[in-house]
């Protein structure tokens, strides 16, 4: 916040005295970009990743997984989640090698390369929906979940986890922006 009100001020003192090449936050202009423009400042894909890697947390914690590798447990019910673990995860990995590895592949980009391509741009959301899938998976089967309404807390947990980085995010995405307003880039 403090770097925000001193680029503020150091703008208007180099708009002042250079002329050319820098923008006042205080001017007209400077004050339509920074409230009108906060809402396509905000909208990037790195809120979208915090969001789903925060739900994926959530559930990941939430469903005793992480805990299953850290303790000892062996009982009928630990053994079922992990067997189901294992085979959900032969059968996600299989289906992303049969959306990226085979000839003509869906998420491929035109020339049939991984990287850029539809794969490369939702590896986030791919990694995020496979964590969750498994994590409720594993916490149904060992009965960390036993009602859908649990399962949503675990999303929202992971979100309310991730809350001070949101906070931060809005914070250095401003200055990011105002940064880039300035000094005309």
């Amino acid at each position: 916040m403090l770097a925000l009100v001193a680029l503020v001020l150091l703008s208007w003192l180099l708009s002042a005295t250079m002329g050319e090449g820098v923008r006042s936050l205080l001017s007209s202009e400077g004050i339509r970009f920074f409230f009108g423009g906060f809402v396509d400042m905000m909208r990037t894909p790195l809120l979208v990743w915090i969001l789903l890697l925060s739900m994926a947390f959530g559930s990941l914690r939430d469903s005793g997984l992480l805990a299953a590798f850290h303790t000892d447990v062996n009982n009928y019910r630990h053994r079922q989640g992990l067997r189901l673990l294992m085979v959900l995860l032969v059968l996600y990995i299989a289906l992303l090698l049969l959306l990226t590895v085979t000839p003509h592949a869906v998420l491929l980009s035109a020339t049939g390369g991984l990287w850029p391509s539809a794969f490369s741009r939702a590896l986030v959301p791919i990694v995020s929906f496979g964590i969750i899938i498994l994590a409720v998976s594993y916490g149904a089967v060992t009965r960390h979940f036993t009602s859908l309404t649990e399962v949503w807390q675990s999303l929202s947990d992971g979100i309310a986890a991730a809350a001070p980085l949101l906070v931060l995010y809005v914070l250095l995405m401003q200055l990011y922006s105002s940064l880039c307003f300035v000094f005309g880039s």
